[in-house]
């Protein structure tokens, strides 16, 4: 039986490598100049094993009935981790994947396929451009995981991203965001306070370390103009290998404190990972 073998390619924005899990038959490892960016198992597409992911993963799952198809538009490709999850979860779902990186995007497409009547369509885009050219209320989760390298662009962290993407969702949609800091939280901090300018409910949910300033971590913010189920989260994000806390309400904003939305003007991208923190090999 042939053994799958990595794959290398220079891609629009750095150098792509897909490399085989040992342990699992088809899953793979997708690193863009060696951050990790993507895992996907082709034969279990419902295993999340980034701990992110997973947080995304409990959000998508709690935020209709068991099994209900949803309209959801990805902003950043990788692998299609999360959008193969929902087309496994939530059969019947139409989505959206809006990758700037062509050479990514195709790459992807050519070794990892997606199977025949997904429901997922791929788009070679800017996601600020995308997201502010697509149909008002067309979508009913979208999810934003870009990352330029191991930052998220400037472009994508302001105010006027967030009333595009507020436009783009349905009354009772819910809006994702993955993003990633440390102590102080001046960028996170920033992130709450632009997200909850638009939004009526924000929740916040990372690992105690990360919210306790012991170490760089991501953070997923999830933001809708209804209240999420909190609850459920909590016991999700309690039971996976590495607990999470699920922060909103008064917490949070006191946690947010006297951060301000961040206008156009003013954007940055997320700040730079200290070395090392997840690049491999």
């Amino acid at each position: 039986m042939t053994e799958p073998i990595p794959v290398s390619r220079a891609v629009d924005h750095g150098t792509a490598k897909l490399m085989p899990d040992v342990d699992r038959e088809r899953a793979w490892l997708l690193t863009v100049d060696g951050a990790p960016q993507s895992y996907v198992d082709l034969d279990a597409p419902a295993h999340l094993e980034f701990e992110y992911t997973r947080r995304i993963g409990h959000v998508l799952d709690t935020v209709a009935d068991e099994g209900r198809p949803l309209d959801v538009l990805h902003l950043g490709g990788g692998a299609f981790t999360l959008p193969r999850y929902v087309a496994a979860t939530r059969p019947g779902s139409r989505q959206d994947v809006v990758e700037a990186d062509r050479g990514l995007l195709e790459l992807v497409a050519e070794c990892l396929p997606l199977p025949a009547g997904s429901g997922i369509t791929l788009h070679a885009a800017d996601a600020r451009a995308w997201l502010e050219s697509a149909p008002a209320d067309s979508a009913d989760v979208l999810v934003a995981d870009v990352f330029g390298g191991s930052r998220v662009p400037a472009h994508l962290t302001s105010l006027g991203c967030a009333r595009a993407a507020e436009r783009v969702l349905r009354p009772g949609g819910v809006h994702v965001v993955n993003l990633a800091d440390a102590a102080p939280f001046t960028f996170l901090r920033s992130q709450l306070a632009t997200l909850a300018e638009v939004f009526e409910e924000t929740v916040l949910i990372a690992e105690p370390a990360v919210l306790r300033g012991r170490r760089f971590g991501n953070a997923v913010l999830a933001a809708a103009h209804r209240p999420l189920d909190t609850a459920a989260l909590a016991r999700r994000t309690a039971s996976d290998t590495f607990p999470a806390r699920v922060e909103h309400g008064a917490a949070l904003r006191r946690f947010t404190g006297v951060a301000r939305p961040v206008r156009d003007e003013d954007a940055v991208a997320s700040p730079e990972p200290p070395g090392g923190t997840f690049g491999i090999g």
